[in-house]
């Protein structure tokens, strides 16, 4: 019996064997055939023991590439890869249908330039030089558009590695918006251009056109004639795209150009030339779903020796004979030129361009976050159109907008840069500030140059006949937003509003401002956002910025918190005729009134407004804590005055006061709170303005809680000794600019 136990347990363990073994040849097999064939064909082409040195290095390599792709592909959780563009590429390539030999076959172009190379993966090779210059061509034009392209902007500089030059082709309002903005921006390795879009119209005017963007949608068929024409490539975008990586990599693409390609483009992603979206559908000629021209490689120098201008003429004329009119501007004409000349593009990857309308196909073009590139959001509904993945675009596009665009001055290292003589002053002149005196802070702030983007919304102004228009100046942050629908019911004439905003905020009052049926309704009043900079209140730097963007001959300098007296617009034109201000130096008082209420019935007239004062119900203004302040206007004569009366400058006197748009502005160094309307009455009085009280005339401060910079100034020591230092230092500028006659300024008492 033992002996037969064992002779089974041997022909157990022998058939154990013969199965195993040959299981384990299949696999060894299997593996080897998994591996050797790359092998096989790289070294045919290899020669002796370098040769083979090579074959084992790119057979290592492969191997470790399989690898990861396994990984990758039974990984539980998706992988967000940035470098391996050639996978990218490969999950793409079964959506393109191209006329590029090369983009449809994205994995074997990758897997020939890896096996062609012999330095290590981790190595990797530059798409494009370090330092070369990306150009980038915009058309932009009006408020709502100047203010979309500062999203997109962000989007590029956020990611970007290389130096820029935006190229815009703009109208009169974007051309001061962005002059302005990045003027201010101050951002290294930028370099910008402007050209007159209303010059352009000629060229393309003679189009109709019915699509929302007007004329100036048709404006990059010109682009060839405009732009520089020693420039020989160029990325053209819409405004309302989003960069989601390096703008560096579609520049790169220029590279894949071959033969008589000229034009890089993204298949349209809708339906819209297959003209199957209704009845009587009848879109432009264009190659099979056509392409879309909100991201266009522009390769100028062939364009051009191509004769692009007349080519693009010869096609426009042609097909409006029975079109009559485009209906995607500049996309259908570049669509008719195709069909005729398919040779001339060069099909994009959709993810350079992924189309985000109603019933777009753009769901094809990616799996993963890291497929994604670009994001256009060219549906009139923008952030509220209809896709599965709408919530993600949108969160992606509204970090950009709200992202604070003071971060992205950053420096590119190691590239030269131009001269930019303004950043060079600024830097030499911080540099000489002593960064050990207590009072730095508030010396520097004088120098800060904050972004500004000025008429953040519609912003329109019809000049008045007579020459007396009068636009009120103020300024505020977003605590005061509350003030702003109060104001526009009190004051019908122009208004021009500095806010010191955040990127963010400037987006809550974006929203605030479009839900208010009051501020809609207004189309005279200009929004200028202030970029929130430092630890300081700017708020002499707000209030000329304010006065900067005054369009009328006269301003009336106010402040956020006083209601104006009702009427007193057309009060203040009638005066300017009334006391000569053309051809006198005047500054004109309003007298202040407060009250501690925060539900006042605002008083009709002096009469009403007289009563309320005799019953406690408004004060002077700063009656209980600052009386020097407006004592000077004479509230006793006031009471009785039926004609404007002429009163004297004295020490800390600040009333509002409506002057000639050329009057001095007010001086930055004073910050927060104290002194900063002091000192500019001051500089009024030195330059010999009469101060005369209007009789029938009259504000109210609405009462609030107190300021950061008031509490800073109460409880802050050393924020007082600074304010004293300011003063004196300004006492002594003046005194060496006017002279004797400034002397008197010098005894003003410093402890006020």
């Amino acid at each position: 019996m033992l002996g037969m136990c064992r002779g089974r347990r041997k022909f157990l363990a022998a058939s154990l064997a013969l199965l195993f073994i040959p299981a384990l040849t299949w696999i060894y097999l299997s593996s080897a055939n998994f591996t050797v064939k790359p092998l096989e064909l790289r070294s045919s082409a290899l020669i002796g023991a370098a040769g083979e040195h090579q074959a084992l290095e790119l057979r290592l390599r492969d191997t470790e590439d399989r690898k990861h792709d396994q990984r990758r592909e039974f990984s539980p959780t998706p992988r967000v890869s940035t470098h391996s563009s050639h996978h990218s590429n490969g999950r793409h390539g079964n959506h393109l249908h191209t006329h590029s030999t090369e983009e449809g076959t994205g994995d074997i172009e990758a897997k020939k330039r890896k096996f062609a190379s012999n330095s290590s993966d981790c190595v990797r090779q530059p798409v494009v030089n370090k330092c070369e210059t990306i150009h980038i061509a915009i058309v932009c034009a009006g408020y709502n558009a100047s203010r979309d392209v500062v999203t997109l902007v962000k989007s590029v500089l956020f990611h970007r590695r290389n130096p820029l030059h935006f190229h815009f082709i703009t109208d009169s309002i974007a051309h001061k918006i962005l002059s302005d903005l990045f003027h201010t921006w101050m951002v290294p390795a930028i370099h910008v251009n402007f050209y007159d879009g209303d010059e352009l119209k000629s060229e393309v005017s003679w189009i109709p056109n019915k699509h929302y963007s007007g004329i100036y949608g048709l404006m990059k068929l010109v682009l060839t004639k405009t732009l520089p024409s020693d420039l020989q490539k160029v990325i053209v975008l819409d405004t309302d795209i989003t960069f989601a990586t390096d703008i560096a990599e579609l520049w790169v693409v220029f590279h894949k150009f071959k033969g008589q390609q000229v034009l890089g483009l993204v298949e349209n992603q809708s339906d819209w030339y297959l003209g199957n979206l209704w009845k009587n559908h009848r879109p432009w000629p264009a190659l099979g779903r056509g392409f879309n021209t909100g991201v266009i490689l522009l390769l100028l120098d062939r364009l051009r020796k191509l004769k692009w201008e007349q080519m693009w003429r010869l096609t426009a004329e042609r097909e409006l004979m029975s079109m009559l009119s485009t209906s995607l501007a500049d996309q259908d004409i570049f669509n008719a030129v195709i069909k005729q000349n398919p040779f001339l593009v060069h099909q994009l990857p959709c993810f350079w361009n992924v189309q985000l309308s109603d019933h777009t196909r753009s769901e094809k073009c990616y799996k993963d976050v890291s497929d994604l590139k670009v994001i256009h959001w060219n549906s009139p509904k923008k952030l509220h159109v209809k896709n599965k993945h709408v919530e993600f675009f949108r969160n992606l596009y509204l970090t950009f907008l709200e992202y604070d665009g003071n971060l992205l001055r950053r420096e590119l290292f190691g590239c030269p840069s131009e001269t930019d003589h303004n950043s060079e002053n600024l830097q030499k002149t911080l540099s000489e500030l002593d960064e050990d005196d207590p009072c730095y802070e508030f010396r520097r702030e004088r120098f800060t140059v904050h972004r500004t983007h000025v008429y953040f919304l519609h912003y329109e102004y019809e000049p008045s006949a007579d020459n007396t228009d009068v636009t009120l100046v103020a300024q505020l942050s977003m605590d005061r937003l509350q003030m702003l629908e109060a104001i526009c019911k009190h004051w019908e004439g122009p208004i021009s509003l500095a806010l010191y905003l955040s990127d963010a905020e400037a987006q809550q009052f974006l929203r605030y401002a479009q839900g208010s049926e009051v501020l809609m309704s207004r189309s005279n009043v200009g929004y200028h956002i202030v970029y929130k900079e430092g630890q300081f209140y700017p708020v002499n730097l707000l209030r000329n910025v304010a006065m900067g963007q005054v369009n009328t001959p006269y301003m009336f300098l106010s402040d956020i918190d006083f209601l104006p007296m009702y009427g007193l617009y057309e009060y203040l034109r009638k005066s300017v005729l009334q006391l000569d201000m053309a051809n006198t130096k005047k500054a004109l008082v309003v007298p202040a009134f407060e009250t501690l209420r925060y539900r006042l019935s605002y008083p009709k007239s002096k009469a009403e407004l007289l009563s309320q004062l005799d019953m406690g119900t408004l004060f002077t203004f700063r009656y209980h804590v600052w009386t020097k302040g407006h004592a000077p206007t004479d509230f006793a004569k006031w009471r009785t005055a039926t004609t404007a009366y002429r009163v004297q400058w004295e020490p800390d006197f600040e009333p509002y006061v409506m002057v000639r748009r050329e009057s001095p502005v007010y001086d930055r160094r004073f910050v927060g709170f104290g002194w900063n309307k002091v000192a500019h009455i001051m500089e009024l009085d030195a330059q010999e303005y009469e101060f005369v009280v209007l009789p029938n005339a009259y504000m109210i401060h609405m009462p609030h809680a107190p300021s950061f910079d008031i509490t800073k100034f109460r409880s802050n020591k050393q924020y007082r000794v600074c304010l004293k230092t300011l003063k004196e230092e300004f006492q002594q500028n003046m005194s060496r600019r006017y002279g004797f006659a400034a002397l008197k300024y010098m005894t003003v008492d410093n402890n006020s």
